[in-house]
């Protein structure tokens, strides 16, 4: 199976977050808060896919001139980011994911550029390389860009030095570091302990299954994860949810719990989404200041387990 015709790539996972290492076999790079893309890449054209293998490019237009950059065919894994003020804001970039109109897209383009930045190579020169360990993967990447630009960038990486870069990512604000295995392999579709993050800002997917109307433009979302098959009441989200998130619902007006959760009598249930909550990690396992951070439309609800 040639894996760039066949465009099925399932990229490989983090497996869990732990405290800042250091560690001589491990490589170290920072975790931008952006949203995962595989690219198929040749001096002709480029194509753009989420987890969930959908196309991504009609939404950031102003990344279809990529392909000019790259030496050869290539499929290279790494993250859709958009910037401002400096930094990746997923906000923004959740924002465009749901845009539709092309004018709007446009608009969202011009204002907030996208940039896609790549931190593994899984394909070049009509090769597959994903069974090749990580450090080599990492020099076929740099063989497969021509030039680097705003838009189309390599993530830099340092060895051993785990924790002092997690210190700078804690002094800067920004989302953490992903820790990995310098002869780890991709194994596509696996969740690897080879791969694992620390994060200055914990965060956890649920799925939306409804919401309630509490007053003065304030709503709280109703979440939900599975278990062994049954879909479990977790709870509300309230802080970050905005009358915008509302609008993109859509009622069903179906209960999907097999018991009613106290509190929820007036809940209007919809079809179900995937959302990030992010939240201030402590000890004792549970969610301090979490924070509605916005919709995943990268991955399917029946994905969202206690297990996950």
């Amino acid at each position: 199976m040639d894996i760039f015709n066949e465009r099925k790539v399932d990229p490989m996972l983090i497996a869990e977050m732990k405290e800042p290492f250091n560690n001589p076999k491990w490589i170290y790079e920072l975790k931008l808060d952006g949203c995962r893309c595989i690219a198929y890449l040749d001096r002709k054209s480029v194509d753009l896919r989420n987890k969930r293998n959908l196309k991504l490019l009609q939404r950031f237009p102003e990344l279809k001139d990529i392909f000019k950059l790259v030496t050869d065919r290539c499929v290279l894994d790494g993250e859709l980011v958009v910037m401002k003020n400096g930094v990746p804001d997923f906000y923004e970039l959740q924002r465009r994911t749901l845009l539709s109109d092309p004018f709007k897209i446009q608009m969202a383009a011009n204002r907030y550029p996208a940039s896609f930045v790549a931190y593994d190579c899984l394909y070049y020169e009509g090769k597959e390389i994903a069974l090749t360990p990580l450090l080599e993967r990492k020099e076929f990447l740099k063989k497969s860009f021509g030039a680097e630009t705003a838009r189309f960038a390599i993530s830099r990486y340092i060895p051993e030095n785990g924790i002092g870069l997690y210190n700078v990512a804690d002094q800067r604000e920004l989302e953490g570091v992903v820790a990995k295995r310098a002869d780890s392999l991709y194994f596509m579709g696996k969740r690897s302990k080879d791969w694992i993050k620390f994060k200055r800002m914990a965060d956890e997917e649920y799925i939306v299954t409804g919401y309630i109307y509490k007053g003065k433009n304030i709503y709280s979302l109703v979440l939900g994860r599975y278990r062994n098959g049954r879909l479990l009441y977790k709870g509300h989200i309230t802080v970050g949810v905005s009358a915008g998130v509302i609008k993109t619902l859509v009622p069903t007006g179906i209960n999907p719990f097999s018991i009613l959760p106290k509190g929820n009598e007036n809940a209007i249930w919809v079809a179900h989404q995937v959302c990030t909550v992010e939240y201030m990690p402590n000890t004792k396992n549970s969610m301090r200041q979490p924070v509605f951070k916005g919709i995943r439309a990268d991955i399917v609800p029946e994905e969202i387990t206690e297990d996950s």
